[in-house]
């Protein structure tokens, strides 16, 4: 593959009507990543794709791509391709003859030796005769892959490429397209709604809301450590108590929250006074009955199990709170043995080094604040 150059959106805002999709975004894809643009159905992830990809023009703002500013290109005169949901595959054309299109358009006439090389990259070697109904989804999905990389483009962007495919099937196709990055080296953007692929592929994920990056980092970064409540339950899911800074113990805050103490570390509190977020991932809590022994040290909150929900791998538990607020702890079964039952009387504990403390400004209430996806977007 050819030398890529990182992607730059400088100050790129998308309006629709009155209706604003993309919000001043200012962002840097670095050469050779897997990039992912995460968010919720009208959050303006696929609209920043397609201005990327010159399918629409920017209301303002610049796209580079390295030292080359691509904003007002055509499409087709971009270093860019894009793999859809919808394959978009030609179903009168075998297999060789849809992965050898682009090439083909550019007036390229010997394409078998690079149709062969993309067969080889996405292992459908022996499918060049076959036409798009003769295949299943994922491999339909690899053609359109083939398709679009045999062009050697700058940035390959994915559409929600996935979406199609069921759980296991999706699953294996992320460890493909994984290793199809690692193998071609070139710029991955790829666009979901789904935290676990973005987090099973991404090298980066960029957190989408209303039109603008909430957080930008590593997949470990932004779910260890959120930036604020939104992507705390966004990627994955958190238990928020409303809590007050009452002091601090070496390198740990100390927080009260409903007439109960807890600690967590300075190091990962992005407010260190006054009204504040403690929150606590569900994986990281453990569930003990009254009576069994807890660590001194642990964070403990006390209360009743209302509801159970088995999933193979791991038990989800709902806990109320005495103050009244619903937890979540996810236990892990690994060891024999029926779930607890609702009603049941527990202490839900942690370590504190677990706890993560974000800002609530004044007037957030105590109620831990719920995110769903905006019904009246008008643009994805």
């Amino acid at each position: 593959m050819a030398d890529t150059a990182d992607l730059v959106l400088d100050h790129v805002t998308k309006r629709f009507g009155s209706f604003t999709a993309v919000d001043d975004l200012s962002l840097t894809v670095p050469q050779g990543s897997f990039f992912a643009l995460l968010g919720a159905s009208g959050c303006g992830k696929t609209t920043t794709l397609r201005t990327v990809a010159g399918l629409e023009e920017p209301t303002s703002g610049e796209i580079r791509l390295g030292d080359k500013v691509i904003t007002h290109l055509r499409p087709y005169r971009r270093p860019v391709n894009t793999v859809f949901q919808s394959y978009a595959l030609f179903p009168h054309l075998t297999v060789a003859d849809n992965i050898a299109f682009g090439l083909r358009r550019r007036g390229i006439r010997k394409v078998a030796p690079k149709v062969g090389e993309m067969l080889e990259l996405v292992q459908l070697a022996g499918f060049e005769r076959r036409k798009p109904a003769q295949l299943s989804g994922g491999q339909q999905q690899r053609v359109a892959l083939a398709r679009a990389l045999v062009n050697e483009p700058k940035v390959l962007l994915l559409d929600e490429p996935l979406g199609a495919l069921d759980l296991k099937l999706r699953r294996q196709m992320q460890i493909e397209l994984k290793r199809i990055q690692t193998e071609v080296g070139s710029t991955f953007l790829h666009v979901t709604h789904d935290q676990d692929e973005a987090m099973w592929m991404a090298d980066t994920v960029a957190v989408m809301n209303k039109g603008r990056i909430e957080q930008l980092g590593a997949p470990t970064e932004i779910y260890e450590f959120p930036a604020n409540p939104f992507v705390s339950n966004f990627l994955g899911q958190s238990n928020l108590f409303a809590a007050e800074v009452s002091g601090r113990s070496g390198d740990d805050l100390l927080l009260a929250a409903h007439g109960e103490r807890f600690a967590a570390p300075a190091a990962r509190a992005r407010a260190t006074g006054g009204p504040v977020w403690l929150g606590i991932r569900p994986e990281k809590v453990r569930l003990a009955l009254p009576g069994e022994q807890v660590p001194p040290q642990h964070n403990q909150v006390r209360g009743v199990l209302t509801d159970t929900c088995y999933a193979g791998v791991s038990t989800e538990y709902l806990l109320r709170t005495p103050w009244g607020q619903e937890m979540s702890v996810f236990s892990a079964n690994a060891m024999a043995g029926e779930p607890m039952v609702p009603g049941t009387e527990v202490v839900a504990h942690w370590y504190p080094a677990h706890s993560f403390v974000l800002d609530r400004p004044d007037g957030a209430g105590e109620e831990a604040p719920r995110y769903t996806a905006d019904p009246l977007g008008v643009a994805p």
